[in-house]
């Protein structure tokens, strides 16, 4: 009887278990090749593409001109003709210059095809604020993807959770939005949640989209969030729980597929929800799960109203301690959460 061997794990950056991710698919299939501005030497302004062009050269690491429209149309292409384009967007505010590709094209090319045709791409960017870049590079956005049939939607917090979901993206005959968050990608230059650096394998593993991550477990109140705002619910988490209030934390990790079963559970659990969501507070994720819950009151009891928790409806403010106050904090969970507590169901 031999016995396996446990694979070896590194802690990562979230940004280099990307990369790593990338290259070890660009090593598995000769078909996988990146495109994009500053993807080449750079490495990507985020640091997701670092060490691809040195590896695989220009053929397969490709910077392209500053026209977004025009190297989503490429990717496009590229997979109606059987390769499997990883094309970085990077910042997802640009995403409007080529809304008509992503929106009229990748999303919807599989379904006017009658299924005939498939589109194995991943659009990577970057997502979020908290580091003064203004009201055009740092929203989230990652609700409007998820809003449109066509397009699956993934969003890691963490390093582990990145490499594997990067490998699904990459391995999937539909298009997939991989979103990172830049506050969780461990850059040397900005300052990052350090839960977002963990341990990854070096092996190539693949992590399935659509199953969400309760990464605390508690008994009196859900917190249901994703990316950079996992981090901040942990860390609130904890202030919590020296108050004597237990806080269970969802990762959703992916909005398309959503993990509906996991949600509904953990609050039939608590009775109580908070979702706290780092994009836009109208017509977004936060009023998707909650209306996930209210449709399932028949199954799930609550012992407080739904609270959201989200940005308000306002452009990301330039100015830091506008901007502090525009995004959700520590502090406004813990605030959120004692609130909850407090409210009842009459």
């Amino acid at each position: 009887m031999t016995t396996a061997t446990p694979a070896k794990a590194r802690t990562l950056t979230m940004a280099q278990a990307i990369s790593e991710a990338t290259a070890q698919e660009m090593e598995r299939d000769p078909r996988v090749f990146v495109m994009g501005e500053d993807v080449g030497k750079y490495g990507g302004i985020f640091s997701a593409t670092t060490g691809l062009l040195d590896k695989f050269g220009p053929d397969r690491v490709m910077d392209t001109p500053i026209s977004e429209t025009g190297f989503m149309g490429a990717a496009l292409g590229a997979a109606a003709e059987g390769l499997r384009p990883i094309s970085e967007l990077m910042f997802v505010d640009f995403f409007g210059v080529c809304f008509d590709q992503i929106y009229n094209h990748i999303a919807k090319n599989h379904y006017m095809s009658g299924g005939a045709c498939k589109y194995p791409l991943v659009i990577t960017t970057g997502i979020g604020g908290g580091y003064n870049d203004a009201a055009q590079h740092s929203q989230c956005l990652y609700s409007i993807f998820a809003h449109v049939p066509g397009l699956k939607v993934v969003v890691p917090s963490n390093a582990y959770d990145a490499k594997g979901l990067m490998t699904t993206a990459i391995r999937d005959d539909n298009p997939v939005v991989f979103l990172y968050h830049k506050g969780i990608m461990g850059l040397s230059w900005m300052s990052y949640f350090e839960g977002s650096t963990n341990e990854v394998p070096e092996e190539p593993y693949a992590l399935p989209f659509g199953e969400a991550r309760v990464v605390r477990e508690g008994s009196d109140v859900t917190i249901v969030t994703l990316s950079q705002m996992v981090q901040k619910s942990l860390v609130a988490a904890e202030e919590l729980a020296a108050e004597g209030i237990s806080a269970e934390i969802v990762d959703l990790r992916t909005l398309v597929p959503l993990d509906r079963a996991t949600v509904l559970k953990s609050v039939a659990k608590t009775g109580r929800l908070l979702v706290a969501d780092e994009d836009y507070l109208s017509y977004g994720l936060s009023g998707e799960i909650a209306a996930l819950v209210a449709e399932h009151l028949d199954t799930v009891r609550l012992k407080a109203p739904v609270r959201r928790l989200a940005v308000p409806d306002v452009p990301i403010p330039f100015s830091r301690p506008l901007e502090q106050f525009a995004i959700p904090q520590v502090d406004n969970l813990v605030a959120s959460v004692r609130g909850l507590m407090n409210a009842k169901v009459y």
